[in-house]
């Protein structure tokens, strides 16, 4: 295999692994912006419970925090699937949710 390739596939990783790290810290950031929030706001502003929510974003940072630990060992087929599934979890939380529940 030429040098090309081995740069391709070393960039390839790194990029890859990157952007997982980073799918990691969007579902904590949402994880952690959860928890402190009051649950009667939830049902003020009319969204699901904060159970619901604490539930969804945990299981974002699991989907993400799993999705890492396939990438490091030999990459899988789910080590980018379940950070993006997670991604999108937690972004749902941050642009929808977590405006409407920490207006006071």
């Amino acid at each position: 295999m030429s040098q090309l390739w081995v740069l391709a596939f070393l960039a390839d990783y790194y990029i890859q692994l990157a952007f997982i790290v980073v799918c990691v810290i969007l579902a904590l950031l949402a994880l952690l912006r959860c928890l402190p929030k009051s649950s009667d706001m939830f049902f003020v502003q009319g969204k699901r419970t904060k159970g619901f929510w604490l539930g969804m974003t945990g299981a974002a940072l699991a989907l993400s925090v799993l999705g890492l630990f396939s990438h490091l060992s030999p990459p899988g087929a789910f080590s980018l699937l379940f950070p993006v599934i997670g991604a999108c979890m937690a972004s749902v939380y941050l642009a929808d949710v977590d405006p409407a529940v920490s207006s006071q």
